[in-house]
């Protein structure tokens, strides 16, 4: 069942790919600016083929098959909405940069639209429910932007969101969340389809239009693996990209910087600025990904706080190493 969605979103995406593509270099070029990583103009607008293919995909099989009908359906159709208002806003900003709080108010209310759908509960009832779905929204948004922020890159959201949508998809293999684990193996498929035109050097980018909904998709995804008890592992799946965001973030706070302008501080862009060429930060996130996922795996078969707490920890060491290892110069890693 799980292959099915794969295979038919990765052939999907790359016929959309196929028919958009020439629209995309008239329409839509991303030009080299301050946070590029790009030298010369390239098509953005890759992500409309990725969403597109991974929800129509979905869709169908939630018709054609009755079992995925269920708690998480009235769920997901909200977020597959919310994502979609994400791409349009994306999609828009691609051609014409939208003022930043247009875009953050419209980026709120998808986020607590699919928060206020989600029966899930991660805190105790010691916390009031109000509190806790405000955190989850504030967390939610920040989850869309770090997203964005780290599609600066070829090949890195492929080497990020594959391993983490792969290990979503298994856990319905596995027994738990059926229609998330089938909508997983979509965007698994379509992010495959994708990658062989953002393999470095890129002829296609995710752009907005696929970096905003794919964030917030992916993290009604994690919200949904945290709610069957396993908020360790939905924490460790994308750990890499937290660590980054989150510290280039403080450490610009401190600094003072204008956090909504363009920069190249983010750790995998210092990777770059360092030596390391494109294919060789996204092989070191990929690898990196696998094992946050074995991670993972561990705390859904010991379900012991101790194993919980070690396996985060490991987690965050492994992290650190690599967020270390782009911040150093290539030769003297070598």
């Amino acid at each position: 069942m799980l292959f099915v969605p794969a295979l038919l979103s990765a052939l999907l995406s790359v016929l959309l790919i196929v028919v958009l593509k020439p629209l995309l270099v008239r329409y839509a070029l991303a030009r080299p600016n301050a946070r590029s990583s790009h030298r010369i103009p390239t098509p953005q607008g890759g992500g409309i083929a990725v969403v597109g293919a991974s929800l129509l995909v979905t869709g169908l099989l939630i018709v054609l098959f009755s079992d995925l009908t269920g708690p998480a359906t009235g769920s997901f159709l909200t977020a597959a909405a919310a994502g979609l208002v994400l791409a349009v806003v994306g999609a828009t900003d691609d051609i014409r940069p939208l003022p930043t709080i247009p875009r953050l108010l419209l980026q709120i209310g998808a986020v607590t639209a699919v928060v206020l759908t989600s029966d899930v509960r991660l805190l105790p009832d010691l916390v009031p429910l109000g509190l806790e779905r405000a955190l989850l929204v504030f967390g939610g948004v920040w989850f869309v932007n770090l997203v964005n922020f780290m599609d600066g890159l070829d090949w890195i959201t492929v080497a990020e969101m594959v391993p983490v949508t792969a290990f979503v998809a298994f856990c319905g293999w596995a027994g738990l969340m059926p229609l998330p684990a089938v909508y997983a193996a979509a965007l698994c498929g379509a992010l495959i389809g994708f990658a062989p035109f953002n393999r470095p050097v890129a002829r296609l980018f995710l752009g907005d239009v696929g970096s905003l909904p794919i964030g917030l998709l992916v993290g009604w995804l994690l919200l949904q693996l945290a709610g069957t008890g396993a908020l360790v592992a939905a924490l460790l799946l994308p750990l890499y990209y937290l660590m980054d965001a989150t510290i280039t973030l403080l450490r610009r706070l401190a600094r003072r910087e204008k956090i909504w302008e363009a920069h190249r501080t983010h750790f995998y862009q210092k990777a770059t600025d360092n030596g390391f060429s494109a294919l060789a930060v996204s092989a070191h996130v990929f690898g990196l990904n696998l094992a946050l996922v074995a991670l993972a795996t561990i705390t859904l078969v010991w379900r012991s706080a101790i194993v919980q707490v070690a396996a985060l920890a490991a987690g965050v060491v492994l992290v650190a190493l690599v967020l270390r290892l782009f911040s150093r110069p290539r030769s003297k890693v070598a």
